[in-house]
């Protein structure tokens, strides 16, 4: 059978998948695979509450991409990953996921980090729920929202458009005042205030 190219494994901030060329920094999972022998996905976006974001490299580990095991998917960057609800693996990227696990304890105010599972719960539950509508001026650095058909991310100085390529400044008709949809989820929007995510920007 002949391998389609684009895969349909390039993942947008609200956690869909799509065939897009774009390459990625990121690689992740979310439990098991979710595709047919045919390289097209199934029904299912999820085998597990357990979503991280991986290096593409690790120990000289090497994969076909959507064989025979889970699905592997592709982020722009770690807030991509992050806004789609995925969080840092424990095995590749370590330092980063104990970092993430000690934002999280801070922020919501417990007394040792958790542990990835109770994560997982959190997260899953509000990957599930609606997006919340808060004004883009609320949101932390880091955090993307999706305004109209666009996402952007939230910066320092403003925000900026995301597009599988990269992201674009912003075309100034985007009002920080205005109500928008957070599509980071709340437990990670109230970490990135103490947690740094890779940015391709």
């Amino acid at each position: 059978m002949s391998r389609p190219s684009p895969l349909p494994n390039r993942c947008a901030p609200d956690g869909t998948l799509h065939a897009v060329a774009a390459r990625g920094g990121l690689m992740g999972n979310r439990g098991g695979r979710l595709h047919r022998d045919d390289f097209s996905l199934g029904p299912a976006r999820w085998k597990g509450r357990a979503w991280i974001a991986c290096r593409p490299d690790f120990k000289s580990r090497h994969r076909s991409v959507m064989g025979s095991g889970y699905t592997e998917m592709f982020f722009l960057d770690e807030v991509t990953a992050l806004a789609a609800g995925h969080r840092p693996c424990f095995e590749c990227r370590r330092s980063d996921a104990i970092a993430f696990a000690d934002a999280w304890a801070r922020a919501q105010g417990l007394k040792a980090p958790p542990r990835a599972a109770e994560m997982d719960a959190v997260l899953h539950a509000q990957r599930r729920g609606p997006p919340d509508t808060v004004c883009a001026d609320c949101l932390p650095p880091g955090a993307i929202f999706r305004q109209g058909a666009a996402f952007h991310l939230r910066t320092p100085a403003g925000c900026a458009r995301w597009s599988f390529e990269g992201y674009a400044p912003s075309t100034g008709t985007e009002s920080m005042s205005n109500p928008v949809e957070a599509i980071t989820p709340a437990a990670i929007r109230a970490l990135l205030r103490d947690y740094v995510p890779q940015s391709a920007l």
